[in-house]
């Protein structure tokens, strides 16, 4: 079906390229019909165009907030020019055919960036806007709608080349663009007002983002990906090759980790989980008892620190072979240091974005989705408690918390092997909780890491006293974990039984 466009109405908020655009669309004798401040940027540049009121017959209202709900402009959006009974009601009433519809809509998501006042967000709320596109949208066979900036050079094209029309199956793919921006416009409103309004589990769910990366493949090569949301304005890719899917997750993971720590951290991660995690008073001797943990297990893997990469810490993990560092930024040498290495990706993170942006977990299952709010605590609020009759001592209970921050981000069963400023062994994803105590004092004896003295995290609770008598037998002298388990005072009895402290946190942190 071939239909001549003989008028359009521009209405944009993001004015890029509408001058060029409209300077087209008049050389080709298309009518120009505008609103505000898009009429005076068309008008300015010399470009013949009517204000919306001349067709309406009515004045913009109400600040602006009413100026195209007007049924001579929302019928001839919807008009069917195929219909005898629409024609003839057109005919009657004077409404003219919009036969091209160009519209973006007012900056909400760049207000709510800005941490704007509650009133300017609201004033944000695109109405007119929406409701037009959506009806261009629904008549796509007699009204092109144009939402997208980027596409005004193909439509320009497809113009001249075709006496300016649009083939049907274009215009299907400009209403299917409309729907998808219009959803999307309207699911960061609902996020903003169900935050506001403290529902954190919301009756409807509406998840949608803009594309930001296609990426080659999926988890494995026969699937197909791509990267939606912010995540490129926390993560900068400075240096290597393009990010995978795989290389996403991990970030992610890792990122996580490393939030947890105000002082100089670093941790090594391979498939989500922490080969190794530690502090320390520089990014190297970090880099160093990190890496000590498991030396064998980082090849291919992901470094990050929440610290700037100086040219020292960069030459001592520069020879191992890594996927991706990342940091809060690198310095000049350090960053021409790592480049050498042309496949390798090096990444800047904005600690505080990536904070503020970890609110929700969401997860596809059949049929749907599962929801909730993302595990940033660390214990309850009761907080420590005691439960053996020997309380740790100081050191003892730095070790603790310090594998208490790293089981939770470890696979379920998680178990880690610590001393106050660093990981000694981790046992991750096995289905018996012994299974990884066993896997974690195996990966030590390799390493000839010497675990008396250490400290041992468990993510759940014990179900059974052998988990406690296994990081007994390792050498551990505490351990903590939830509690909660029915046989609570069995494993407490194990734990005085070969003189060991026990605190119990009140939170578990699965991770499946």
């Amino acid at each position: 079906m071939k239909h001549r466009i003989k008028m359009a109405l521009l209405s944009v908020s993001d004015k890029s390229g509408i001058v060029e655009f409209s300077k087209e669309l008049h050389q080709l004798g298309i009518e120009l019909i505008s609103t505000g401040g898009t009429a005076k940027a068309i008008s300015e540049a010399g470009i013949p165009v009517k204000e919306i009121s001349e067709l309406t017959g009515f004045s913009e209202i109400m600040e602006d907030r009413v100026k195209t709900l007007h049924p001579l402009v929302h019928g001839g959006l919807l008009g069917k020019l195929d219909s005898v009974l629409h024609l003839g009601q057109m005919q009657e009433l004077g409404i003219k055919s919009i036969d091209l519809l160009v519209v973006n809509l007012y900056p909400f998501e760049q207000t709510l960036k800005k941490n704007a006042p509650h009133e300017e967000i609201v004033e944000n709320i695109d109405i007119g806007g929406p409701a037009m596109l959506r009806s261009a949208a629904k008549n796509y066979l007699w009204t092109a709608p144009v939402v997208n900036p980027a596409k005004y050079d193909e439509i320009v094209s497809l113009l001249k080349a075709n006496d300016c029309a649009l083939d049907e199956d274009y215009r299907l793919g400009l209403a299917a663009d409309v729907y998808a921006h219009t959803a999307n416009y309207d699911s960061i409103i609902a996020d903003y007002f169900n935050k506001i309004t403290h529902r954190n589990i919301p009756e409807i769910l509406t998840i949608s983002g803009k594309k930001e990366q296609s990426l080659r493949y999926g988890e494995n090569p026969h699937q197909n990906a791509a990267l939606y949301g912010n995540f490129l304005d926390i993560f900068e890719q400075l240096h290597g090759k393009e990010l995978s899917y795989n290389n996403i997750v991990d970030m992610d993971a890792a990122a996580k980790i490393i939030l947890e720590f105000d002082e100089t951290a670093l941790a090594i991660i391979k498939h989500t989980n922490p080969c190794g995690v530690a502090t320390g008073s520089t990014i190297k001797e970090a880099w160093e008892k990190a890496f000590a943990t498991d030396t064998a297990s980082p090849y291919g893997g992901i470094i990050i620190t929440n610290k700037v990469i100086n040219l020292e810490a960069a030459t001592a993990m520069h020879d191992l072979f890594t996927e991706l560092i990342i940091a809060s930024d690198f310095d000049v040498e350090a960053l021409a240091l790592l480049e050498k290495k042309k496949a390798r990706r090096l990444l800047k993170v904005d600690f505080k974005k990536l904070a503020n942006s970890i609110s929700n977990d969401i997860k596809s299952v059949a049929g749907g989705f599962l929801f909730q709010n993302s595990d940033t605590e660390l214990m309850s609020y009761t907080g420590l408690k005691t439960v053996t009759k020997r309380i740790p001592t100081p050191e003892e209970m730095k070790a603790l918390l310090f594998g208490w921050r790293i089981a939770k981000h470890v696979k379920s069963n998680a178990i880690v092997y610590t001393a106050a400023d660093r990981t000694l062994a981790i046992g991750a994803g096995q289905m018996s909780r012994v299974d990884s105590s066993r896997i974690a004092v195996e990966k030590a004896g390799l390493m000839n890491i010497d675990l008396h003295g250490s400290a041992m995290a468990s993510d759940a609770y014990f179900p059974f006293a052998d988990g406690v008598e296994e990081a007994a037998k390792s050498g551990a002298t505490c351990v903590i974990q939830p509690g909660g388990s029915i046989r609570d005072e069995e494993v407490i009895k194990a734990a005085d039984e070969n003189n060991m402290a026990m605190v119990f946190t009140g939170m578990r942190h699965f991770r499946h």
